[in-house]
């Protein structure tokens, strides 16, 4: 990947930033306005930054920690500043990837694939609903630049800075471990192997950050390692099965993640890199091929969703975007132009959330995130009405959305007791136990397990498909005799 010559002229990084600060304020001003409720998933990651720990039942904790000293530092805990994040995580990974780009290109090509990262259609969602992805991705960028910049020459400091950014990766999300993936393969290149000294630092750092999350798994029965692998699902009813309609299917994902102009150019640059491209565009295949094709082995033995390999997009973009500009400009702004009008009018459909439809006309397109709050309201409402003292429920949706908008509603919240491994967060840290005083209610899609008076029964919203919830006030003692 030979380096442009570098003008005198302005630094077109200038415009980038311009770029990135725009489309940035662009979605930032119309978050606060948005009509789509807080995702299960979303509030979950909420409540965990409620109480703070080295580790959480289904990911590491760093999720947790940067929604707590936001929602802190803000005073609010609305669903704006639990979203917020997103677009400031996403601007962050941006300009690391304008930096890292820096090192295997010119300047006007390491700007332009800090825009069209930042335009990504996965990255337009990604701004908008908070995820472990999103708080991943800067750490990994920054990874991947100070990588490159370790090639150049060795540094301690830089080598414990890239542990750092190793650990913090991993303690937001365990995908950060295909960054080591990525480096073992490349290191099947000479030119792009750091210096011994400099990769055992960093695997010293790494381990230091991480070690408390290690710990914290150790204590809890490996639960969130134990979650990950039933994500997996490699072996099914004890045998393995293959799944190719799901592995093509995640492949076809990935044109609409990156936006098929940019996806196909990838996939055009890594072909040309491997078979005699320099060292760096080998390297940069290196830190994008094995993390897709091991997700497409995923999606063929199990399941595997479209954001799973959203890692391999710092380095497919920094590959594809240069060999694009140098070959075939005219798809560069083609692909910018599409991905870009995806990345202006979301912000501007999720006003709408709550009332835009499929053609048909009766679904809503954003189903999954309308009606959760409403719900929670309903079910607060009748636990006032019919004077009971705390709230129990064996749905995990239910239960998410009640934390967060029955915060200040002076009830307390008890997951339904189960035999066995709790199956959810909720489940595993606010079990219902005996010993509480009052009535209790029930809400949940099913009739309680014990005798008691049915007080409500609704139709719930378009993110339950309408399912009947049921309120029952059953005594304290309902789930004694299980």
């Amino acid at each position: 990947m030979p380096r442009s010559v570098r003008s005198t002229a302005a630094d077109p990084r200038a415009l980038a930033l311009f770029v990135i600060a725009a489309l940035t304020a662009w979605r930032l001003a119309f978050l606060p306005y948005a009509t789509a409720d807080l995702f299960v998933d979303e509030t979950q990651y909420w409540q965990w930054g409620q109480a703070l720990d080295w580790g959480y039942y289904s990911k590491p904790p760093l999720i947790g920690w940067v929604l707590r000293a936001v929602t802190d530092l803000a005073g609010s805990d609305s669903a704006f500043w639990i979203r917020m994040p997103g677009a400031v995580f996403h601007a962050a990974t941006t300009l690391l990837i304008v930096g890292a780009a820096g090192e295997v290109t010119g300047r006007a090509e390491a700007a332009l694939c800090g825009v069209v990262y930042l335009t990504l259609p996965l990255v337009a969602v990604g701004a908008f609903l908070i995820s472990t992805d999103t708080i991943l991705l800067p750490f990994f960028a920054a990874a991947t630049w100070l990588w490159l910049k370790l090639v150049q020459g060795p540094s301690a400091w830089r080598a414990a800075l890239l542990g750092l950014c190793l650990g913090l990766g991993m303690m937001a999300k365990y995908a950060g471990i295909y960054f080591a993936l990525g480096a073992a393969v490349g290191a099947l290149i000479p030119q792009m192997r750091i210096a011994w000294r400099d990769l055992a630092i960093a695997v010293a750092v790494l381990a230091v950050v991480i070690a408390p999350n290690v710990v914290w798994n150790l204590q809890n029965d490996l639960v969130t390692l134990s979650h990950t692998a039933d994500n997996a699902d490699w072996v099914g009813a004890g045998r393995v099965s293959l799944h190719p309609d799901r592995a093509l299917e995640f492949l076809g994902s990935q044109f609409l993640v990156m936006g098929p102009v940019f996806f196909g150019a990838y996939l055009w640059a890594a072909w040309r890199a491997v078979r005699g491209g320099d060292a760096r565009a080998r390297w940069l295949v290196a830190m994008s091929a094995p993390i897709l094709l091991l997700v497409t082995v995923q999606a063929l033995l199990s399941r595997a969703y479209a954001n799973w390999a959203v890692t391999a997009f710092v380095a497919a973009t920094i590959l594809a975007v240069p060999m694009l500009w140098n070959r075939a400009r005219w798809l560069v702004w083609t692909g910018l132009a599409l991905n870009l009008a995806v990345a202006l009018a979301l912000p501007v459909i999720t006003l709408h959330a709550d009332t835009l439809t499929a053609r048909d006309g009766d679904r809503l397109l954003f189903r999954h995130y309308v009606g959760r709050t409403a719900t929670s309201e309903r079910i607060l409402a009748e636990a006032h009405a019919a004077g009971a003292a705390d709230i129990v429920s064996g749905h995990r949706d239910l239960l998410a959305d009640l934390f967060h908008t029955g915060r200040d509603s002076g009830f307390a919240i008890f997951a339904a007791p189960v035999d066995g491994p709790p199956p959810h967060y909720y489940e595993q840290v606010f079990p219902y136990s005996e010993g509480r005083d009052g009535p209790t209610l029930w809400a949940d899609f099913t009739d309680p397990p014990c005798d008691g008076e049915e007080v409500a029964r609704w139709s719930s919203g378009p993110a339950y498909r309408g399912a009947d919830i049921v309120a029952w006030l059953v005594p304290p003692d309902c789930w004694s005799a299980r």
